[in-house]
């Protein structure tokens, strides 16, 4: 394991945006290289001495990159935001980086390998609520899954949730697995692949620490600690 502090890749709109998970990455002795459009300059920049990728939640995707026209209910995107992931996501899994998606950086993944997105579902976000649009719903984690080992067990679990948009099965890209559901409407609430086993997404938000349980919070664990050992040369 390196003496140094794993440095990680951490996409968003805005440094104020980043922070949260910024904090999250630190708290795990994670040091994070906040990408936002405005700023950024290219791939081989942005990636320079990075060892982990994070991609954060924000706008909804433009539905242009998956082949479709926006509907009524699409919110506001950010097509150089899209553009900018998809190119450092595209670098990181062919060097077997890890990677962590969290909520529209989820459904990223599930764009940039070929899936589409519903653009508007009920019941996942309450705009205007008291948690700031959060909601509280039960997702089961498959036995077996990457996600249920790292947090420690498939099981139903009580967590966050924040989005409009999402996917089911029917959107989701051939080359993922979905690893959680939402046990009543089928929305996917995890994304992992065969292919690339340092990549994990999740819907909901372990960076609102207070709204997962503690398990789900491992999934910052897991992105620093193999970080670290991807910038040792150490990974199996």
């Amino acid at each position: 394991m390196s003496a140094e502090r794993p440095l990680i890749a951490v996409t968003a709109t805005s440094e104020r945006e980043a922070q949260p998970y910024v904090d999250a990455l630190a708290a795990r002795g994670g040091a994070a290289r906040v990408l936002t459009p405005e700023r950024y300059e290219g791939v081989a920049e942005a990636m320079r001495g990075a060892s982990g990728l994070l991609l954060c939640g924000g706008y909804d995707i433009d539905p242009a990159r998956y082949g479709a026209e926006a509907e009524p209910a699409t919110g506001k995107t950010d097509p150089e935001r899209d553009e900018m992931e998809l190119a450092v996501l595209r670098d990181a899994l062919e060097r077997n980086m890890p990677v962590l998606g969290i909520c529209r950086g989820m459904q990223l993944v599930n764009v940039a390998f070929g899936g589409t997105l519903l653009q508007d579902i009920p019941g996942h976000v309450e705009p205007g609520g008291p948690n700031d649009g959060s909601v509280r719903h039960e997702v089961y984690v498959t036995p077996g899954s990457k996600l249920g080992a790292i947090i420690g067990a498939g099981a139903v679990y009580r967590t966050n949730s924040l989005h409009h948009q999402g996917l089911k099965e029917a959107q989701r890209a051939p080359g993922l697995m979905a690893s959680a559901f939402h046990p009543h409407d089928g929305i996917v609430e995890a994304l992992e692949s065969p292919a690339h086993p340092w990549l994990m997404a999740v819907q909901c938000h372990p960076e609102r620490e207070d709204e997962v349980p503690k398990s789900f919070r491992k999934l910052f664990d897991w992105l620093a600690g193999w970080s670290g050992r991807f910038g040792a040369g150490d990974m199996p």
